[in-house]
């Protein structure tokens, strides 16, 4: 496989939204998405609170629907996805998501039933790992998707489950339904299938990373958030995702999904064969650590331990309910109030990432 372009730049809150244009053109999005064709913006909303280095930020957004539209492209709209445990059109109104596609003028779709988006079933030409396993009678995946280009809004933050988690993570939101959940125990198998999947039903796939406040700890949510004044961009997924593991402080091959993906010749995650433009990074080195909380530790146990023979009980009956009901209680009701509303106030106040996002709010 020929080497993969990634563009990554250092940014400041004053000029991030140009710096996210520019970054596009260094990795040449529009040689990799069709004119000609709709496409999706897929942005990330891991938590409906607005935690720091979580969700897609707003001056993402807006950079990236800017040099669509200076590009020319026209029909433009975005997908939002709903997990057990998110709330999407909460999450687009706190993360302030929700202005700047007002402003843009881009429509929002919701893929969850019985919203604006139909499920089918897909039998895809490429053999699967796990996902014809698990979900024998073709894989549910939204019928809006196919036939058109998506960009992938993720941040730069680690992850309880996959350590990391970017591109190729951000599909798993959009791609399958709501019985996502199945798939937990191949995580990072799950991910280079519907990496596959991809590759047969858009028109073109490109990523535009959020690293301003970059995610420590366990992730997606109960994240420390650090300062890191960067962006990345690309069309090889797994090269985008492993550029950010390495600024993140991780071996990119020691990851199983971007390894795997490497190996099956989806993309490239060995840095040497990927070539970055855009400003040197050579030095920068995160040293992050993913941890646990108390919901990692109780998943770890239903998802990768002998226990995991209990999935079908807990997870494909209406038992599911009072994990989703754990899951509130924990990370709305007891981690956010003790602990992520604080960090939260505190990054508004004290970080000048925080002040920008304070102006998208009263925009």
């Amino acid at each position: 496989m020929k080497k993969s372009k990634v563009a990554v730049l250092k940014t400041k809150p004053e000029t991030v939204v140009h710096d996210y244009e520019q970054i596009m053109e260094l990795a040449r999005f529009s040689e990799a998405l069709d004119m000609h064709a709709a496409t999706i913006i897929k942005d990330n909303i891991s938590w409906h609170y607005p935690m720091p280095g979580a969700n897609t930020t707003p001056w993402q957004l807006d950079g990236v629907l800017s040099a669509l539209k200076k590009y020319g492209f026209k029909d433009i709209c975005a997908v939002e996805n709903k997990t057990v445990v998110t709330r999407p059109k909460y999450g687009e109104k706190n993360n302030n998501l929700d202005r700047v596609y007002k402003r843009h003028n881009i429509p929002v779709l919701y893929n969850f039933e019985p919203e604006d988006i139909t499920w089918i079933r897909y039998n895809p030409k490429s053999t699967m790992t796990v996902l014809s396993r698990l979900f024998p009678e073709g894989i549910p995946i939204p019928d809006f998707f196919i036939g058109k280009n998506i960009i992938h809004l993720p941040t730069m933050k680690c992850h309880i489950y996959t350590t990391t988690t970017g591109a190729m993570k951000n599909a798993f939101g959009g791609l399958l339904s709501t019985k996502r959940h199945y798939t937990h125990s191949w995580i990072h198998n799950t991910l280079v299938d519907l990496l596959k999947i991809q590759k047969e039903i858009h028109t073109g796939i490109f990523a535009v990373m959020d690293g301003t406040t970059a995610g420590n700890g366990p992730g997606p949510r109960t994240l420390i958030p650090v300062r890191t004044d960067c962006i990345l961009a690309g069309s090889d997924q797994v090269a985008i995702d492993a550029v950010a593991a390495r600024i993140m402080g991780f071996h990119p091959m020691d990851i199983d999904y971007i390894r795997i993906a490497d190996e099956q010749g989806l993309g490239n995650g060995n840095t040497g064969n990927i070539e970055l433009v855009g400003d040197d990074i050579s030095g920068l080195n995160l040293h992050f650590h993913v941890g646990s909380n108390l919901a990692s530790r109780f998943g770890r146990l239903l998802w990768f331990s002998p226990f995991m023979v209990l999935q079908k009980l807990f997870f494909r009956t209406p038992l599911v309910y009072l994990f989703v009901l754990a899951s509130d209680l924990y990370h709305d009701k007891y981690w956010w109030k003790r602990h992520g509303e604080g960090i939260f106030e505190d990054w508004k106040k004290t970080s000048p990432w925080g002040t920008l996002w304070t102006q998208y709010f009263h925009s």
